[in-house]
């Protein structure tokens, strides 16, 4: 398979300090590079950005581009708000439980646990620019799931 894992993923953020800091410190992710450019490298084109990468335990990341001075949105704003996520997987239910209870102390509002079928269960919640989260764990086949 030529496609071996995921590299990263990226978004457009309002604040890359407010982003470094949320998911470092709500969600325990890795600072792990930043760069700040004035043209974009694959096409040239002007527009000043900061672009930010956030690692994952399995070295996948997500990433994020302030760019201050393009025009548009934080994300599609014609799809209902559930429906662009992105989603992290947690070892376990106590994981997920825990961290919606940590996530609530500081302030952030949680949706959840959410049974999907039984395949996994979920937590909801929005980084400081606008993104849905979900933080997920697999339950097929584990009795230990939430009820």
């Amino acid at each position: 398979m030529l496609c071996k894992k995921l590299h990263h993923a990226a978004f457009r953020c309002k604040d890359a300090k407010a982003t470094v800091e949320f998911y470092t410190k709500i969600l325990g992710l890795k600072f792990a590079h930043a760069m700040g450019e004035d043209h974009v490298p694959s096409t040239g084109k002007y527009s000043p950005h900061v672009h930010i990468f956030l690692e994952m335990e399995d070295g996948s990341a997500i990433a994020f581009f302030e760019c201050p001075n393009d025009p548009g949105n934080m994300k599609d704003m014609e799809s209902p708000d559930w429906i662009q996520h992105f989603a992290f997987e947690v070892d376990s239910a106590e994981a997920l439980l825990k961290a919606k209870t940590e996530m609530e102390a500081n302030g952030v509002k949680v949706v959840g646990p959410t049974n999907h079928d039984d395949f996994i269960q979920s937590i909801y919640f929005f980084d400081p620019s606008g993104h849905r989260l979900e933080l997920t764990v697999r339950t097929e086949h584990d009795p230990k799931r939430i009820k």
